[in-house]
This record gives C-alpha cells, structure tokens and sequence, in this order.
C-alpha cells in the first residue's frame, strides 16, 4: 500500500517522458527494480568508480542502480527517512572529486558542508569549490559557523560565501565554470525568521540561471517545502519550468508523498550528455 501511495506522485515532469515511461515506471517502482527503467530512460553517466563499488556491493543490492539508494529510498518511502537523505545520495552519484558546486540556498550550512565533502580529496590532489549563497545574512553566518566548528582552514578556502539572492548567481561564479550541480532548499530558513521565504519569481530566475551554468551531465536538485504560504505556488512554478525543458537534453523528476499534504518534494533535473 505504501509503495501505491508513493509510486502515483514520482512522476516524470516532461509530459512526454510520462506517456512513454508511465507503465514500466509503474512496474518496476512496485518491484523496487529500477534497472529496467534506468536502461530505458538513462540517467546521467555514472563515474567508473561508482559502477566499480556498485559491482561489488551485498546480493540484495546489485538490483538497485544507485549504491546505497536502496535503503535510503525504502526508508524514505516509509517515512523513517528525509528527504534530505535521499537528495544527498542523488548528489554522491553526479559530483565527482574537483567540481564546481553551488549551493543556491545555504540556510543553516549542512548541505553547503555535504557538497565540500563530494568535490574535495586534498590527499589526491583534488580540490573542487562550493559557491554558497543566501539572501538572509544570519543564514551566512550559520553556515560560516558551522564551517569554522568543522573545517580546517585551507578546506574552507574552498568555500565562498556570498549574501545574496539566488536569481543572481551568475553574478558571482566564475565565467565559463563547469558547475556539476545547482541544488536548492526552498520555503524559509530552519530556526529563522518563518516570514522571509523563498518566492517565485526569483526562483524561476534561480532555476534559468542553473540551465545556463550546468554542464552536460549535471543536475539542479531542489527540495521544495510547501508546508508555509506561498509553498504550494512555488512548488507548481519549479514543476511548470521542469515540465518545459527539452526532453532531448533533460530528464526531470518528482517524488511526493500522497497522504503527507505538508511533506517536501523532490525535484531532480538530470541534464544529459551529449
């Protein structure tokens, strides 16, 4: 029953993608293989690396094309997991050691500190960067903290920090980066001021500006909260820009929960390679 209720909200945002994936996808979410629905509407590339741990992971694994997913998602799925988690997986399996990230909404500095732990591998020589930014001055200040508590001082090099709005990113990534991902929480600052929200119009903005900076084989991941005004709104904003970019260069999911009104979503936006 719960796999039911889950199943009937992933959906595939390109309206051509749901009418012809909509069947298989119904099947093999309900086996939990999604082998089969990999093959036929392929992800981006997944780094040797990963395909190597992947072929040697436990039996009850090799089934699930994600390292690691399996049990997170099943735990997600009934509710002993956070959407967070699972977005954090997804990320693990784009980002390679020596990218280029932006974290589009830092809030309190955990995804922003996630993100460096992906791009960074000082040991090896490979040293990537977080571009970081929020337009709430104590979410900076946050996330500098926790940086500070957790970071030695040449890994926070690697991170920027920037108060600002994330319609205008582009402002400050370097021209010409090749940015890996863009990832958003979007709704209101966790322990802040409830009535400073993200809103549409700059999301949009936010969401544009990603399709421009993001390299073949990138993502823009979102987590929407719409438990707050304005929430829903957004959430349909996101949904309508993933709904128009070319299935020929993009493959745009959602994951939702039926029976939890008020639980966030999971927006991914796999931009292919060529």
């Amino acid at each position: 029953m719960a796999a039911g209720f889950f199943q009937a909200e992933m959906s595939m945002l390109s309206s051509t993608l749901a009418r012809s994936y909509s069947i298989p996808f119904r099947k093999t979410l309900m086996s939990f293989d999604f082998r089969i629905a990999m093959e036929r509407n392929p992800f981006p590339r997944i780094p040797r690396s990963r395909v190597a741990a992947f072929s040697s992971s436990p039996p009850h694994s090799r089934n699930f094309p994600i390292p690691g997913l399996e049990d997170v998602f099943v735990g997600y799925l009934f509710g002993r997991k956070k959407a967070t988690e699972v977005a954090h997986l997804v990320w693990e399996q784009i980002i390679q050691k020596g990218d280029v990230v932006v974290d589009a909404t830092c809030g309190n500095g955990n995804d922003t500190l996630a993100m460096l732990k992906m791009v960074t591998d000082d040991s090896n020589g490979y040293g990537g960067h977080v571009y970081a930014m929020d337009i709430q001055k104590d979410a900076i200040e946050s996330t500098s903290s926790l940086l500070d508590q957790t970071l030695g001082s040449k890994e926070k090099e690697r991170v920027k920090l920037f108060n600002i709005c994330h319609s205008k990113m582009e402002e400050i990534v370097p021209e010409k980066s090749s940015v890996r991902m863009v990832a958003f929480n979007l709704g209101y600052l966790p322990g802040g001021n409830k009535s400073i929200i993200t809103v549409s119009d700059t999301t949009l903005s936010a969401l544009k500006a990603s399709e421009r900076v993001l390299v073949p084989g990138g993502l823009i991941s979102l987590v929407v909260y719409i438990g707050h005004p304005g929430g829903r709104e957004e959430l349909e904003v996101v949904e309508a820009f993933g709904s128009g970019l070319p299935v020929s260069d993009w493959v745009c999911c959602k994951l939702q929960m039926l029976n939890r009104p008020l639980a966030p979503v999971l927006v991914f936006m796999f931009k292919r390679e060529k």
